[in-house]
């Protein structure tokens, strides 16, 4: 019987599945894409705490948190980069 040869490296955690997409990821996207630091989201029928929830959890799946962040304030959802 011959031997198996193999390796363990440790690691801090498991790197998180990509799902397929989100239809929010072309709003993380298109703020990505332009010169704006700072912008007002809003999508129709979506409360700005939901739209906040939905941004970061794309945001944090596709591990983005050292670029854009997104928040509420009164009622109004912003996405900013990170600098």
């Amino acid at each position: 019987m011959s031997k198996l040869k193999f390796e363990l490296e440790p690691i801090d955690q498991k790197p998180r599945r990509y799902r397929g997409g989100s239809k929010y990821d072309p709003i993380i996207d298109a703020f990505l894409e332009g010169n704006e630091n700072l912008v007002e989201v809003s999508v129709e029928g979506k409360t700005a705490n939901y739209l906040r929830a939905q941004l970061m959890k794309r945001i944090e799946l596709r591990n983005m948190k050292d670029k854009v962040k997104a928040s509420v304030v009164k009622d109004t959802a912003y996405m900013e980069k990170v600098q």
